[in-house]
């Protein structure tokens, strides 16, 4: 029985992230040479912190020990609320965890999102085009 809901929960999880893909343009975008330009996310509203993709329309917000948090649908708030690893994630600069919550986030063309300590950490990313 536990295998059978763990690949429905894959499944679901599966389909929104396809959905979330297809929502950002991730289609076009795949054959972006830009692919590599990050910009910066003016509002983390706008960005699912499960699947780590930025939409055009708010998300739904989960509030946490006093700290906000988004998720594209009901299963994505679940997910924030009981695996804390999906709240936070690595700077691609710096190599540091960082929270989610509170970290600059930078979209790239394909409207996946980097999670940067700060915002010159997020510069030099996008300088770059890599991490380190």
């Amino acid at each position: 029985m536990r295998r059978t809901m763990t690949t429905g929960t894959l499944g679901v999880a599966l389909l929104c992230a396809a959905l979330s893909s297809l929502a950002a343009g991730g289609l076009s975008a795949a054959t972006d040479a830009g692919a590599a330009k990050v910009t910066r996310v003016a509002e983390a509203k706008k960005v699912c912190m499960v699947n780590n993709r930025v939409f055009d329309k708010d998300q739904v917000p989960v509030e946490i020990e006093g700290k906000t948090y988004y998720g594209c649908c009901e299963m994505c708030k679940q997910a924030l609320k009981t695996k804390p690893e999906l709240r936070s994630a690595v700077d691609p600069v710096s190599g540091k965890a960082v929270d989610k919550a509170t970290a600059t986030i930078g979209a790239q063309a394909d409207g996946t999102v980097l999670y940067f300590e700060n915002e010159d950490n997020l510069e030099r990313f996008a300088a770059q085009g890599k991490p380190r």
